[in-house]
């Protein structure tokens, strides 16, 4: 089996995967993709931000010589099971990103170029960056073929530079983006074991490793070594038939073969729909089967961390200067700024939340124009303070130290050592006011208070934000 001429693109391609597969691959990619650029650029989107400075936490796979160093790691390995038919055909992709260093030049009366830390145009600051450019190595080999010790697949990527012209407003040349990118070379190794038993099942083992024979200068940094590194690194995997075996939740026959597979910094799930077992994907972040991109979900923000309604109102309320550097960092923090910017109401009124299902709500109640069919309503909401008339916190009590605690009484904060927030220490001693006897869905009872002496207490009570304790926590104090 030979490799076909690299493309430009930087893909190495075997025989061409079947227009079946490509499709099954290009609906895995939505989430690989999520995968690919998680932390990319991270919230306020600017390189001068602290978060963004240390780059590239997940799946990084460095040259040998820096692992031997700095113990990061140079291979994913990644076993799962499968029951592939006759002459099935496994796909495999290895997708990871290749670190593109951009330095940033501005144009000197002489013709020449100097190179500085900032560029400043009218929409946008370009700063120097490190980029991300996606690679992927496609295979598609014989299942028949991978018994045994294997094969493995060798690939290199060739040192380059690009440089982009910088315009003003004007039209004019102002600067140049030099972009470089250092040589790397990895392995992609498949073999198959089959498994004793009555099932035809198969483990496979799918290792990427980083080849690089680069080496560090005494005293050298990471910064130096991920130019050479393959980041993000994930495998997708496919048969043109047969199916995986879940590895978080395999049929019970096979749950000793499941716990036998050594998987090191990777983790195979299910992938795709979830009727379908016909594809996997190997990722450094712990996922669950069959992973999915919320359909809410107006782009990407690289910054799964946070919650997209939440990223996206910050992101729009970056000054405008902020703004600038964001586009100026990164062709994806730019897009990010544009996103944030022009999202209409509707599209960010749906990142506010979504219901996933409705189920049938026995009791009375009008049947509901948008439910689903045999779907009920109660005639007063759960949510509805005066659906339950058998609490009322303003009036209900509790008895601490055989005396009744109710809002209008005194207390003496006594926090206990089961609770977790450290702020309750400085209260201890303190005189509050009680606000409300609350009871929560599992029957426990919460005090709420407000400190005496507390100057934002009229606030906290208009707002309704008040410090919450249990009955053991406080003692009553006699009025005067």
């Amino acid at each position: 089996m030979t490799a076909a001429a690299e493309p430009a693109a930087g893909i190495l391609t075997f025989p061409a995967f079947s227009p079946a597969t490509e499709a099954r691959l290009a609906t895995a990619r939505q989430v690989a993709d999520a995968v690919l650029f998680e932390g990319y650029v991270l919230y306020p989107y600017r390189a001068s931000a602290a978060k963004n400075r240390l780059r590239w936490q997940f799946g990084v796979l460095v040259p040998p010589a820096w692992s031997a160093a700095c113990e990061e790691h140079e291979f994913q390995h990644t076993e799962c099971l499968m029951e592939p038919k006759q002459g099935a055909v496994l796909a495999v992709e290895a997708r990871f990103l290749h670190t593109q260093r951009r330095t940033v030049q501005r144009a000197t009366a002489d013709g020449g170029y100097e190179t500085v830390r900032e560029l400043h145009l009218e929409d946008r600051i370009l700063v120097p960056w490190d980029e991300g450019v996606e690679e992927r190595v496609e295979l598609g080999v014989p299942v028949a073929e991978l018994a045994g010790d294997g094969v493995a697949f060798p690939f290199t990527r060739p040192a380059r530079e690009d440089t982009e012209p910088v315009h003003d407003g004007a039209g004019r040349i102002v600067g140049r983006l030099v972009r470089r990118r250092a040589e790397l070379s990895g392995t992609v190794r498949l073999s198959t074991a089959e498994l004793d038993g009555p099932y035809r099942t198969v483990r496979l083992t799918a290792v990427i490793e980083n080849t690089s024979p680069w080496a560090p200068e005494p005293g050298g940094e990471r910064d130096a070594a991920l130019p050479h590194s393959l980041v993000a690194s994930h495998l997708l995997l496919c048969l043109d038939s047969g199916g995986f075996l879940s590895m978080t939740d395999p049929p019970e026959w096979a749950r000793g073969a499941v716990v036998a597979c050594r998987n090191l910094h990777t983790w195979p799930v299910l992938a795709g729909e979830g009727d379908r077992t016909d594809l996997m994907l190997s990722s450094p972040i712990i996922l669950e089967d069959h992973p999915a991109i919320a359909p809410e979900s107006p782009g990407a923000l690289y910054d799964a961390t946070e919650i997209d309604e939440i990223l996206a109102l910050r992101t729009a309320a970056l000054t405008d200067e902020e703004k600038r550097e964001a586009r100026g960092t990164d062709p994806r923090a730019a897009a990010v700024i544009e996103l944030a910017d022009t999202m209409p109401p509707e599209v960010l009124e749906r990142l506010h939340g979504a219901v996933r299902g409705l189920r049938e709500i026995t009791g009375g109640g009008a049947p509901d124009d948008f439910a689903e069919p045999g779907v009920q309503r109660p005639e007063t909401p759960w949510w509805d303070p005066g659906g339950d008339t058998s609490v009322d916190p303003s009036r209900d009590h509790v008895l601490v130290g055989g005396r009744p605690v109710s809002a209008g009484c005194r207390v003496v904060l006594r926090p206990g050592l089961r609770r977790t927030d450290a702020q309750d220490v400085f209260l201890h001693g303190r005189t509050a006011h009680v606000e409300a006897v609350l009871h929560d869905v599992d029957g426990v009872v919460h005090i709420a208070v407000t400190v005496e002496g507390d100057p934002g207490a009229d606030i906290r009570r208009e707002q309704g934000r008040f410090l919450y304790f249990q009955p053991d926590e406080v003692e009553p104090v006699e009025d005067a």
